[in-house]
């Protein structure tokens, strides 16, 4: 099998996993267009694709007439079409992963947003010293969207911190060492909001004008979840009116961000390029399934079967 390696962006892909035996193309860059990536790959059998950053919509899986496997990084990926997958005959696999890089970044941007850590970095090595002030954590609120596996260990070190903890998703009642509200009352009442969803038709645009204006001028928003849970519109516009007091961003609505997007010169903001899962854990397990996918299916005993 003609195996394709997709968005390696660090060009790491064949350092974390044992590949020999199978023919190998590792890409570094990343493919937007239909017809580029239909080009790309139209003499692969396999493909193993990094999250969500390439989607397989029905219209692109229509034009891999070879393809016979893809293996998608992490057990959930909302940007490969299932159905059509098994209408075209692909079966799609998936692979484990860990849960801590991303609430650990979380933490980092919760961090560097409230103590202003990237703006004193920049001063100190301009020459400057001490030219901000950021509040403690100790004694105020972080708001939780979402407390399963990873809002839960967000949740875990915020009272660590000595945070006061709120959570809130839909169905949730009750949450060990958090107490649950509605949402409305956890955007008014956090100092923190960190979000910690699954992208979903319920979930697409969570966060709007409306819920933006509910929180104090003060509170830093967090996410690390899927752009789109935010409205980036509405988002801006509170950043631009400081009617919110920052962000913390790892996901954006397009990946990569592009060039010149208003995001990347919006006040009160810091922005990583979608890093939360990207440790050399998470490789190591992504990339060491991934080849284990491929082999078992090549033995026709599929692993790990999504569709």
């Amino acid at each position: 099998m003609r195996v394709a390696i997709l968005d390696d962006y660090q060009g790491v892909a064949l350092q974390f996993a044992d590949w020999s035996g199978l023919e190998l193309t590792a890409f570094t860059d990343h493919v937007a267009s239909d017809d580029a990536l239909a080009e790309r790959l139209a003499a692969y059998e396999a493909v193993v694709a990094m999250r969500e950053r390439t989607p397989f919509t029905a219209a692109r899986l229509a034009r891999l007439p070879q393809l016979r496997l893809l293996v998608t990084t992490g057990m959930a990926n909302a940007s490969i079409d299932l159905d059509a997958a098994r209408r075209h005959g692909v079966t799609v696999c998936g692979t484990g992963g860990l849960a801590s890089p991303t609430a650990e970044l979380t933490w980092g941007l919760i961090l560097a947003l409230a103590r202003r850590i990237p703006a004193e970095d920049a001063a100190v090595r301009a020459g400057g010293w001490q030219h901000t002030i950021g509040p403690e954590l100790a004694g105020r609120t972080l708001g939780v969207i979402g407390h399963g596996r990873l809002g839960s260990r967000v949740a875990a070190i915020g009272r660590a911190f000595e945070m006061r903890i709120l959570t809130w998703s839909q169905n949730l009642r009750e949450a060990e060492g958090a107490t649950v509200v509605s949402k409305d009352e956890l955007l008014e009442r956090s100092d923190v909001v960190s979000i910690h969803l699954r992208l979903s038709e319920r979930s697409r645009g969570l966060i709007g004008a409306p819920e933006l204006a509910r929180m104090k001028p003060t509170a830093l928003l967090i996410n690390t979840s899927r752009g789109p849970i935010v409205d980036e519109a509405a988002l801006l516009q509170a950043l631009r009116a400081g009617t919110i007091g920052g962000a913390g961003l790892d996901v954006y609505d397009t990946e990569p961000l592009p060039a010149g997007h208003p995001l990347r010169s919006a006040p009160n903001t810091v922005l990583t390029p979608h890093i939360g899962y990207v440790s050399t854990g998470t490789y190591e397990r992504f990339y060491a399934d991934a080849a284990e996918d491929v082999r078992a299916f090549a033995a026709g005993a599929p692993v790990r079967v999504l569709s």
